[in-house]
């Protein structure tokens, strides 16, 4: 990037590099291509149809979203392959699903248990359509997704549902192997796909004949691809990376393509400075000091590896040095690598995107889409 485009940046922003966005995209397809299973990355990470329509182009297969706002304006903005990979609980919700399969070529829904999947036949029923669904296994992550041992029979109820046809089963597993945090994307990975490979196999035992297996996070993603176990892989982060992946492995610094650009507005004493972001910038989601990464602060400060992010209030943040002095002024802009990159793009109207020696402003589509 040019040395003085921060001057044309409005702070506390988020500037994306969409080269190493697209150099991103391009190395997560080419893993899945090479392993012969299908992309369809997560844009819980972007929340940009500009994005969404980018992985298309270079080869994912649809997207994944967690709510039905958000596909409504993946749908909106020209994406027509859609898995909602979250359950449909609430009558807004079905009568939402409903109106969206009706707009999109293919519309994949989560299910995870009678009580979910009951109220959603029925609404698809009346509709007169059928409703394409997956139904969702806890494979260690313990949120939603029906108890692996539970799996065979629930999926066996939902088989004979009018309304509903139930094409495949998907996980969320993550870091976790054996039930247990893990920094060994290999072992975590494996066991994902075994343990998918395996219910798979005992549903067409039982005569379901589901097609798709679907898994994988962004650090496990290629490796449960290469285990030949699942037919589709669902990353999301590696679009832009962050340090989280960094720590995890999968990623290196100079990949990550999104970062803060914060003002010091003020410097009270020599041991700390404000910047004019704080807990309505910077997500608080990671936990400091906790094994096994033991985050030091709420974002890295590049070039001022002293320097600690670890207290907030709405519209400050402090920076502060352990060794008594930050050396920072007011009106000097930093860059900060985040460590958690999707709720940070969350909490941002709009992000920019420098490219080709261009800089522009483009809005979060899906930002605060919830529902």
């Amino acid at each position: 990037m040019e040395e003085n485009f921060t001057e044309r940046l409005e702070t506390p922003c988020i500037v994306i590099d969409r080269d190493k966005a697209e150099k991103n995209i391009a190395r997560m397809q080419e893993a899945a291509d090479r392993a012969g299973v299908a992309l369809r990355p997560h844009i819980k990470t972007h929340k940009m149809c500009g994005y969404a329509r980018m992985q298309i182009r270079q080869g994912a297969k649809g997207i994944t979203c967690a709510k039905v706002s958000e596909a409504e304006v993946m749908a909106d903005g020209g994406v027509d392959d859609i898995f909602i990979a979250y359950p449909q609980v609430g009558r807004f919700r079905l009568e939402r699903v409903v109106k969206l399969a009706r707009r999109c070529q293919r519309l994949i829904l989560g299910i995870d248990s009678l009580k979910s999947a009951r109220p959603l036949s029925e609404a698809f029923e009346k509709a007169g359509m059928r409703g394409e669904v997956r139904l969702e296994v806890d494979t260690g992550a313990r949120r939603t997704g029906i108890p692996y041992e539970q799996a065979v029979s629930l999926a066996q109820a939902v088989a004979h549902m009018p309304g509903l046809e139930l094409t495949g089963i998907y996980t969320f597993k993550g870091m976790i192997f054996r039930g247990n945090p893990t920094q060994d994307i290999e072992a975590a990975a494996r066991e994902e796909g075994e343990l998918m490979a395996r219910l798979a196999g005992e549903l067409r035992k039982s005569g379901i004949a589901i097609k798709d297996i679907s898994a994988g996070s962004t650090p496990t993603g290629t490796a449960v691809a290469e285990t030949g176990f699942v037919t589709e892989i669902r990353p999301g982060t590696y679009i832009f990376n962050d340090h989280m992946l960094c720590r995890e492995g999968w990623a290196r610094p100079e990949q990550i393509a999104a970062h803060y650009y914060v003002t010091v507005v003020s410097t009270p004493r020599p041991e700390y400075a404000v910047i004019d972001g704080g807990t309505k910038t910077f997500p608080m989601d990671v936990f400091l000091d906790a094994p096994p990464y033991h985050y030091p602060g709420y974002g890295l400060v590049d070039g001022h590896p002293d320097l600690c992010l670890r207290r907030m209030n709405e519209e400050h943040g402090i920076l502060e040095s352990p060794k008594g002095n930050t050396g920072l002024y007011p009106g000097q802009v930093l860059r900060i690598t985040p460590i958690h990159i999707c709720t940070a793009i969350n909490m941002q109207n709009t992000v920019y995107e420098y490219y080709e020696g261009k800089l522009d402003k483009h809005r979060v589509d899906a930002r605060g889409m919830s529902v």
